[in-house]
């Protein structure tokens, strides 16, 4: 049956735009915060900000309108790059919810046609089909197998059943389809639906805040303490030294500053927001801000077989008859009288309105092979879902002359269980199953029964079913997935296929497509029957995982997860949403996947391409290795800033106050661009995807890596502290002192940004790194410094002095030298990594 045996044809496009104008789009829209006033908000409440605020204040207290004035552009400017950083990030998410608005089917002027959810209006005849969700409240005016689970709005989590009766044939917005399909036409959309009434809740839930997230910002807090109580000794300090209680708190001040590392937050949000960006323009949609964390940490990826492996291409190829006992090939052969019968009787135990491809692929060989279409003559009466382990459904057609047709189809041991199989007939249909799925062909086996009257069985195992022979499909290997799976395998990735297909057709793939321990299976009964002991050491030492039923899935995602295993899991239907939801990484397919698979999914593929997820999790390792590197960046370079102008102080140097806020904030204007411009545009490091994936570890700031930081930072402070002693050593006076210690920071920080750039590739080898923004950033930096140098207006304000060639020359080696040593680790690094 088609559509046109319902006779809808649907609005007309005149009659759509009348109803847009009238209800409007089918959005739930209540009143939200502006994303731009909600920013400004949080900006006005940094550390940062309100630290620049106060100083300005006294400043201008205090007489000193330039600074004051200076501080308040830092104040705009800061807020400026700030509110442009999040104006990126809140686009690119914006656009991410652009890609994954979800799409309905409906008839209009006599087609079938997909059209956005938003773009529904009232009056349109909609379809629903097993895995999509509702995206409209209406009424039902056609349905097969129909049940709808609405506990979205009831809280009652078992599937009900709806159909054409008016007491049951309301659907609503927002719940999913369990089962079958149904046309129905549309009543109310947008807020006006069930949902929407009671939907205003949507407005006060929150998103929460992801581990890394948090650690980071604990992270800052933790610095904002220590600054306040550094603070509060500075400023005591300074006073008893100089009963001056604005002087004191300006230069208490100044080391605030210093210490608080503001840049890292911006940087988490700009790294995962545009890393979300750059995924979803390669095909990628990434829902949760979390998965963009974990991609690089992936260990296994448990894929499906049918439309991810394979092209889910479903043709009918072959036919076993049991009467014949023959295999036919439909390409070659011409076919009997029987074998058309089969292919018949196997259409008949498919949906009247076939969504599923294999039934696709028998609708479509019944036209081929019958001469008389009966379907416009044959009215579904009564009908058996898909159930069972393993799973078989039941058809039950009437004409109006009273023929009845009874035809079922499933897994063979289902169909074999409710057939009379005696043992030579089963002996044969083995064999052929054998035959024909060592060559990959995904079968069927399809039997018909006789039934009078009304009262059907409760189960269809109860009919008394004829076995008829068996249908074969074949579905292609993508041509790229052998490419694919060695770039996991490269990558230190497990893959482990899980399937609800036969062990043997699953195999005969996988080793099409050398796929690694293809002989390495079990099923999913044989899976459910395993203690945990042996269950967390069989999804090990297995690689094939088929006959695979929705909480089998569940228990091999689990059982992963119990040993430490970072889990990437791919899906397309209903019966997927519970591993999807389950595993670190939920991957759902956009073309073929089910609405409810990618609502439980954290991240959709657009072309159903696996070697997306091989760029998916290079993208991971990228955003979260340049991450790091800013993180790093910030860590080393704001040690320097807080020992320069604490120990002068602290043991009471010559020149106790060689920084004032305005040189402070001027190396957090020029560190913050640096960090979260340039890092987060580096490209992916070569030796990246040949490397295992990271552990998982509880904290993002391991020991070993905050140690280099450390010593980075350690280093450039001898180098700016060497300077200040060779300064007073030589007779220079404070501005000479401040201007040689600065240019050391800004050389330090530039060569600094340069090796950073890989922590095991040479600065030689990063130079070739395909990175614009790294000379654009470096050569306005040093524009900027040179101006500071020699024009006099910028270098007087500074309180700087224009420096000897001798001078300059020594400040810029110093700052070279304080950071070029790490070249020699890294050189170390690469000589023991050769060496094992």
């Amino acid at each position: 049956m088609i559509i046109d045996d319902f006779e809808i044809k649907g609005l007309t496009s005149t009659e759509v735009e009348k109803a847009r104008e009238k209800f409007g789009k089918n959005l739930l829209d209540y009143k939200k915060e502006s994303g731009f006033w909600f920013a400004l908000k949080s900006l006005v409440q940094e550390p940062m900000i309100i630290l620049l605020s106060v100083a300005a204040s006294i400043y201008f207290i205090s007489g000193s309108i330039g600074d004051g004035l200076f501080l308040s552009f830092a104040i705009v400017f800061e807020a400026a790059i700030s509110l442009y950083q999040d104006s990126r990030s809140r686009n690119a998410l914006e656009k991410l919810k652009e890609f994954s608005e979800p799409n309905c089917k409906v008839i209009r002027d006599g087609e079938q046609i997909e059209i956005k959810s938003e773009d529904l209006v009232v009056g349109d005849s909609l379809i629903v089909e097993e895995g999509t969700a509702i995206p409209a409240d209406g009424f039902i005016v056609h349905s097969n197998d129909f049940s709808v689970n609405e506990s979205i709005l009831t809280g009652e989590s078992l599937a009900v059943i709806k159909d054409v009766a008016p007491e049951n044939n309301q659907i609503f917005k927002g719940t999913h389809v369990a089962s079958g399909l149904a046309l129905a036409t549309i009543t109310h959309i947008g807020n006006a639906s069930k949902l929407g009434k009671i939907g205003k809740s949507i407005e006060s839930i929150q998103e929460e805040k992801t581990p890394l997230e948090l650690q980071i910002n604990n992270f800052v807090k933790k610095m904002v303490i220590i600054g306040t109580i550094v603070f509060l000794i500075v400023w005591l300090i300074n006073y008893l030294n100089s009963k001056a209680i604005l002087d004191s708190l300006l230069k208490a001040l100044t080391l605030a500053m210093s210490i608080i590392p503001e840049e890292i937050p911006v940087a988490f949000t700009t790294f995962m927001a545009l890393g979300a960006w750059r995924l979803m323009k390669m095909g990628i949609v990434v829902k949760q801000m979390k998965t963009v964390e974990t991609l690089g940490s992936a260990t296994v990826i448990c894929t499906d077989k049918t439309g991810t492996i394979t092209e889910n291409k479903m043709t009918l190829a072959k036919l076993f008859v049991l009467s014949t006992q023959k295999i036919i090939d439909l390409k070659e052969e011409v076919l009997s009288e029987e074998e058309k019968e089969l292919i018949q009787q196997a259409m008949w135990a498919s949906e009247p309105i076939p969504f599923d491809p294999m039934e696709i692929a028998l609708h479509k060989a019944y036209e081929n092979f019958t001469t008389h279409d009966e379907r416009v003559n044959f009215k579904l009466v009564h009908e058996y879902p898909l159930a069972g382990k393993p799973p078989m459904m039941t058809h039950v057609f009437e004409n109006k002359e009273g023929k009845r047709i009874i035809a079922t189809k499933g897994a063979a041991e289902a169909i074999m269980r409710a057939s009379d199989v005696n043992p030579q007939q089963k002996i044969a249909i083995e064999e052929a199953i054998k035959t024909m799925t060592q060559d990959g062909y995904r079968v069927l086996a399809v039997a018909i029964a006789n039934f009078e009257g009304e009262d059907y069985p409760q189960h269809q195992e109860d009919f008394n079913f004829e076995l008829k022979g068996i249908v074969a499909f074949y579905d292609p290997p993508k041509k790229n997935i052998q490419q694919v799976l060695e770039k996991f395998y490269d990558a230190g990735i497990a893959v482990k296929i899980v399937t609800g297909d036969n062990a043997a057709t699953t195999a005969a793939i996988a080793k099409q497509i050398g796929f690694k321990g293809y002989e390495k299976s079990i099923t999913g009964d044989e899976l459910m029957q395993l203690s945990e002991e042996e269950l967390e050491k069989s999804v090990i030492e297995n690689q094939v995982f088929s006959r695979m039923f929705p909480e089998a899935k569940l228990k091999i995602i689990n059982a992963l997860k119990a040993q430490n295993e970072i889990v990437a899991m791919t899906g397309d239907g209903v019966n997927d949403g519970p591993a999807l939801k389950a595993a670190h990484i939920g991957i759902a397919m956009g073309k073929k996947g089910t609405e409810i698979a990618k609502e439980a999914a954290s991240l959709i593929l657009l072309e159903d391409d696996l070697s997306k997820m091989v760029d998916a999790v290079a993208m991971g390792r990228r955003i979260y290795t340049n991450l790091k590197k800013a993180i790093q960046y910030i860590i080393s370079i704001h040690i320097p800033i807080i020992l320069t102008v604490f120990i002068p102080l602290a043991l009471a140097w010559v020149y106790p106050n060689i920084f004032s806020p305005v040189h402070i904030i001027f190396l957090e204007l020029i560190m913050g661009p640096t960090c979260s411009i340039i890092y987060e545009n580096e490209p992916l490091e070569k030796n990246l995807m040949n490397q295992k994936p990271r552990p998982m570890t509880t904290s993002f700031f391991s020991w070993k890596e905050l140690a280099t930081s450390i010593i980075q930072g350690l280093f450039i402070t001898v180098g700016t502290l060497f300077t200040y002693q060779y300064a007073v050593q030589n007779g220079y006076d404070e501005a000479v002192t401040r201007t040689m210690i600065f240019t050391v920071l800004i050389t330090a920080n530039i060569f600094l940004t340069l090796i950073n750039r890989s922590f095991y590739y040479s600065i030689i080898t990063t130079s070739g790194y395909k990175n614009n923004l790294v000379l654009i950033i470096i050569s306005i930096t040093i524009t900027i410094m040179a101006a500071l140098l020699f024009i006099p207006f910028l270098t007087k304000f500074f309180d700087f002095e224009p420096l000897s060639f001798n001078q300059l020359i020594i400040s810029i080696l110093i700052g070279f030298t304080s950071v070029i040593w790490f070249e020699g680790v890294k050189w170390y690094k690469r000589r023991k990594t050769l060496a094992v």
